[in-house]
């Protein structure tokens, strides 16, 4: 009967380890993806707007239409 518990002691070892393993690779997934949404927003392309100017040469402002891709 020893080697019984023994393989339950084994199996429930293995598991745990597999879950553990499991939580650790989603938490380091969910820190890369909160890094990649931080980078994405401080490297958006500002190099794209051009300032145009009414007739009397002031610049005109911008909307929405200016900023999307």
């Amino acid at each position: 009967m020893g080697t019984s518990s023994r393989t339950t002691f084994t199996k429930r070892q293995k598991e745990r380890s597999r879950q553990e393993k499991r939580a650790e690779k989603l938490q380091r997934k969910a820190e890369r993806k909160q890094v990649g949404e931080t980078n994405n927003v401080a490297t958006q392309p500002t190099a794209d707007l051009v300032v145009t100017h009414d007739e009397d040469g002031q610049p005109q402002g911008f909307d929405f239409h200016d900023f999307g891709k």
